[in-house]
């Protein structure tokens, strides 16, 4: 998780300065926050998607943003074998694009360094 953001925020970065805008969402899951038990190297990488993201929006120039979004809970592979026989009472990949489409077009630079959740 860790290394591919902070690779492509390295190469995306300054051209976005370059271009003197530019909205960066990176995904990050809730457990980064909580913990979850199994799921220790999950988590401490989702933790340090929001430290970096929350660190470079002090550094960005005005105009542009870098958010950290949790998808909220998604019934995924990942998810059926935490949640067992209850996963499926949550939204599918499907209906979560619908959601997720409509709110990070909506960003905008106002929304530097926030950590934002899909609900």
């Amino acid at each position: 998780n860790v290394k591919g953001t902070a690779n492509v925020l390295r190469h995306f970065i300054p051209l976005m300065i370059r271009g003197g805008k530019g909205i960066i969402v990176n995904f990050y899951s809730m457990w980064g926050r909580d913990g979850a038990p199994m799921f220790s190297p999950y988590s401490a990488s989702n933790w340090a998607i929001e430290g970096l993201t929350k660190s470079i929006a002090l550094e960005l120039p005005k105009g542009m943003a870098i958010i950290a979004l949790d998808p909220g809970i998604v019934n995924t592979d990942m998810l059926a074998i935490s949640f067992g026989d209850s996963a499926p009472d949550y939204q599918n990949p499907q209906q979560w694009v619908v959601k997720a489409s409509t709110m990070i077009l909506s960003f905008t630079s106002e929304n530097n360094g926030a950590s934002l959740t899909l609900e």
